[in-house]
This record gives structure tokens, sequence and C-alpha cells, in this order.
């Protein structure tokens, strides 16, 4: 194990330039832990994410002292997710660090979350001896990460020799960011971080990863047979992903959209990439125009169970059957492409490349939707906006989630750099149509697994890797899930403010237990809870607000002060709904309800 005289002297003589390891010769020595940090640091990873224990600990110490951030939390479920959420805000893998077997499986969800949402992270993980465990002979921990990790990621790999290190790192870069990103496990056996070798050797062994997502230029013909049929259709509709948000390919994105006029809709963290207030967007008319169009180019979304599966009512088709619709779509992965439905152009490529490679191909014969069918999906926007107003302008009390919203929206469209995380059932339903975003990736949720419990650890990697500010609004059921990484938020005095619709339980608070005993019912939590004690206790800003006018003003506070802040906003108990709007998800027992 390293002394702390040792990390000392290691900062000393990584601050002197040039470095005294710039002239050791051959007959001086490093360990793997400083080969493990060499390889982070060359490929421009400076940030860490973690939880410290055997065998990391002094991983950690000694990345902190040679210059990362490590970031301490307290459970790897949020650290992973904090890592898997920078990745997707900066393009390069997050780093998630975690101690052996009962630690790696905390941080086994996330990672599993980050593969599905296509996030560039990397895992990596301290593991028992590999002899040991093969024979399972009972090691500290014994657990075989490696094979238990692969159904979960993108890709997984193991270091057994020092000289390998940093080929497994250029690996493991290469594989979270290029193509469809994803998680990459990486397992590190506690006997290669004190393992030694010539530290010119070392330095030769390090690999910087050269252009590690390339990009990918689709073909001519994929082209023009997406460019005619766009040209062709009457009713068009861009849908546009997280994957078209992730790209960064704004720009471009947004010269399609606007030049061709046609309606789009954004999912949910697609949204921002044009501001929610643009007139071509349809989110108002999600149901009209999905079950309408003609033709859909689909721009980094997948036709999963979020869209419906293609299939369906959803899509204007009877039962579960295919609707009479033409698809185009663009992503990375052909193996993507007619997953749930046959797609008549499909453009394989990067998003960057694609929209770029269609709108040259346009060369000033730009398709654009007939005036019949924009001034149809103008006039269903107009009435939904107009029904959801009524709903946003009642001013009950307690206030219900409507009311609530109305206020986070007006404060969050006063502060469009402000990140906005968001989970819960009713929470997260309700706020995808009320809260706009004016900026890309600035909506971070769940996603496409549908995940709870990733909220804090999204709202600290958000705030760590941008430095700007975050409002969290989670259920209180969703918060319990991460909701002792309070702690670390005040810790790192991060600015963050985390709301929490306090309906005093899952979905509500009213079930009543059917068998009449003295427990609660399955979906109820303690009655009148001040979780803004919590924060207190830590030495941040509580407050609790049964108003709107309240929350909106602690908001602004919150946001104001960067300090760490959370609001405790109690929501009428009976406004949830059973699974949000996923109640065809949900198996209804025949039992008739209290």
């Amino acid at each position: 194990m390293l002394s702390i005289d040792q990390i000392k002297r290691d900062k000393q003589t990584m601050e002197h330039k040039p470095t005294a390891r710039d002239n050791q010769d051959e007959s001086s020595t490093t360990d793997g832990f400083h080969v493990v940090i060499d390889a982070l640091k060359a490929n421009g990873i400076d940030t860490i994410f973690g939880l410290v224990g055997i065998p990391i600990t002094d991983l950690a110490r000694l990345a902190q002292a040679q210059g990362l951030r490590f970031i301490g939390f307290r459970h790897e479920q949020q650290a992973a997710n904090a890592a898997a959420i920078a990745g997707f805000i900066t393009q390069k893998p997050g780093i998630a660090l975690t101690v052996s077997a009962p630690g790696f499986l905390n941080g086994l969800v996330a990672l599993a979350n980050a593969t599905v949402n296509c996030f560039p992270m990397i895992l990596i993980s301290g593991s028992s001896e590999r002899e040991i465990v093969d024979l399972q002979q009972g090691d500290y921990e014994e657990m075989d990460q490696l094979n238990i990790a692969r159904p979960f990621a993108k890709a997984s790999f193991r270091v057994n020799h020092i000289e390998d290190i940093g080929i497994g790192f250029a690996r493991a870069i290469r594989a979270a960011a290029s193509g469809r990103p994803g998680g990459v496990y990486l397992d590190l056996p506690a006997k290669l971080l004190a393992q030694t070798m010539p530290a010119a050797a070392a330095r030769r062994s390090i690999v910087r990863v050269i252009d590690p997502a390339p990009r990918q230029w689709p073909a001519t013909d994929a082209v023009d047979r997406a460019l005619d049929l766009l040209r062709s259709a009457q009713r068009p509709l861009i849908v546009l992903g997280k994957g078209a948000a992730y790209a960064q390919a704004d720009a471009a994105i947004r010269e399609l959209i606007e030049q061709t006029g046609m309606p789009y809709l954004p999912m949910s963290m697609a949204k921002g990439l044009l501001p929610d207030s643009h007139p071509q967007s349809a989110a108002a008319a999600r149901s009209y125009v999905l079950a309408q169009a003609d033709t859909v180019l689909l721009i980094g979304a997948r036709l999963n169970w979020l869209l419906s599966h293609g299939k369906g009512a959803t899509w204007g088709a009877a039962d579960k059957q295919w609707a009479e619709k033409r698809f185009i779509q663009i992503d990375i992965a052909a193996t993507e492409i007619d997953s749930n439905v046959p797609i008549d152009a499909p453009l394989v490529g990067d998003i960057g490349s694609c929209v770029q490679a269609l709108m040259q191909a346009m060369a000033g014969k730009v398709p654009r939707g007939n005036e019949a069918w924009l001034a149809a999906v103008g006039e269903k926007k107009s009435k939904n906006i107009e029904k959801m107003a009524q709903a946003l302008d009642a001013d009950p009390s307690p206030m219900n989630f409507h009311s609530a919203l109305r206020a986070i929206r007006d404060v969050m469209r006063a502060h469009p750099d402000i990140y906005f995380v968001n989970e819960g059932a009713n929470t997260l339903d309700y706020a995808r149509s009320i809260v706009d975003m004016a900026k890309p990736r600035k909506r971070l949720d769940s996603g496409t697994w549908g995940v709870m419990g990733i909220g804090m650890g999204y709202a600290i990697g958000a705030a760590v890797v941008s430095g700007h500010g975050v409002v969290a609004v989670e259920g209180d059921s969703a918060f319990g899930f991460s909701g002792m990484e309070i702690e670390t938020i005040c810790r790192y005095q991060l600015p963050i403010t985390t709301v929490i619709f306090n309906n005093n339980g899952v979905y509500r608070g009213t079930d009543l237990n059917l068998s009449g005993g003295s427990d609660v019912a399955p979906t109820v939590f303690v009655k009148g809870a001040r979780y803004d004690k919590i924060i207190e206790a830590f030495g941040g800003v509580g407050k609790h607000v049964t108003t709107p006018d309240a929350l909106a003003a602690a908001i602004e506070d919150g946001i104001q002060s960067r300090k760490p802040t959370l609001i405790n906003a109690v929501i009428d108990e009976k406004a949830g709904t059973e699974s949000g709007r996923l109640t065809n998800l949900n198996p209804q027992s025949s039992a008739k309800k209290p």
C-alpha cells in the first residue's frame, strides 16, 4: 500500500517541469497504480466518480494527488450513473471506480443502463485473484466479475499484466465511444496494481486513442433513396431521439428541419435541440402526428417501447400490425434497422454526416410537407395547448402536478443554461410535456430503460463536468433510490437544487391495506415527511413549500445562491395515477381498489 509520504512525493514530482520521471533511466521502476493514472491522463480524462475500499483506495488517493478530480459517492450505482451522464454530455467516456464484488454489483445496474441508453462510460472495478476465483477457493469477495458484466456491457476487458494497462484502457475507451456508444467494464485484479516495471518502458506502453469515434459517411445510393421518399411524402414527420442530442450536430439538424419546414417530434432527452417553442415542434400534437404521418424520418431515435415499436394504434394501424407508413432511419448501427418494422430507407452512419449528406444531396431542391398537413398539425397543437393551459392555470390547494410544474416551468424559462434532471412516475410524465427546454442536452431523465434511481447521480455528474447549476425534480419514491447522495452534494458544495414532489407515496398516498391490518399499503410512505430536514443535517439549505409561488421562489433562491438546496414540495396525495402513463404495462388485479 502507498504511504501518504509517497503520495506527497509523487505530487511534488508531478508539479515540477520537467518532471523527475522524464529523466528516469531504465533502472527506475513504476507500479500499476501510476500506469493506470498515466493511461487516464494521456486520454484527457480528468475526473473519476467512485467509492473507495479494497483494493482501490490508494488508486483514488494517488489519482487525486496527481491532479485528477475524484468525486466520492455514498453508493456505487450513483457514481456510475454520474459517469454515464458525464459521457452523454461530453462524448468522452465517464469513469466510475468501484471495489470488488458487492461494489461491482452495485455499479452494474448503472453500467447496464448506460449500455441501453448508449452513454459512453467505463466501469472500473478491483477484483480478487484470478487463480483463486477460477478454482472457487473462497477468496475475499470472490466473484467472476468479467463474465458477470458481459451481458450488461458493450464490451468487457480484464488487464492481468502491468505492461498491458495502456492497451487495455485504449480498448475500453474506443469500445465505449465508437459506433453506438455504451458501457464498458474494465477489470483490474488487485495484484495488477502492485506489479512493477521499468518506468521508461511503462511510458512507452501508454496508448493515446486517436479518433475514438470516427465519422461514418452514408452510402450515396442510401442518401438518394431517403431523399426520394421525403420528396414524395405528403405528411412527413421528423422524430428526434437522444442520439441526435448526443451527436452534437445541432446546427445541421436545425438547418434540415427549418429548410424542409417539416414538423418534428423530440423525444424527451432530445428536447431543446430546437427550442420547444419552435413553430415546427409537434410535441403538443404527439399522438396526432404519429398516427397521421405517412413518412417518418428517425434521427437518433429507435422504434422501441417509447414509440410503441412503430406499430399499432399509436401509428394509426389496427391492432398490433404495421402501419402504412414509410420509415427513413438514421442510425450508426446497421443492426438497429428493421428491428421492429421494415425500414424503407436506412441511412447508416453518424448523425452529423448523414444529415449533412442529405442537405448536400438536396442541392436547392428541398422537399416540403404540403400546406394542408402543416395547417392540420398547427390546429391540433393549438387545441392541445389551450387545453393544457386550463390545467396549468388552475390553482388548487394543496398543489397538484400541473400547478407545481407550472411554477418550475416559469423558473426554468428564465434559466435556459440550467440542467433539468427528472425522474418519477407522474413527476416524469407530466414534466415532459410541461417544462420547456431551450437548449440541447439540458434535459436528463430515465431514458430508454425507464429506470428509476438516476436522479442524484445524474445531477452530480452534470454539475461536476459542466460547472452549471442543476435543478433535479424528483418524485418522492424516485428520490429514495439515491437520496443519501444529498450528503455528496453538500460535501462538494455543488450548485444543485433538488425538488421533491411529496405526495406521501408511490403514485399517490391514499391506498389502503386491503387486509384491514395495521401495516400501511405497499405504495404508502410516512405522511407529512419533511425531506428538507435531510439536507439541513449536512449543512445544506432546506425549504418546505405548499404553494406554486413559494416553490418558484425557493427554486430561484437555490439557483441564485448556487448552494446545495432541497425543497420539500407538498403535493395533493390524491393527484397521482397508477404507474403514471405506463398503466398498460402494469398488470391490474381484479381486486376492487378502495
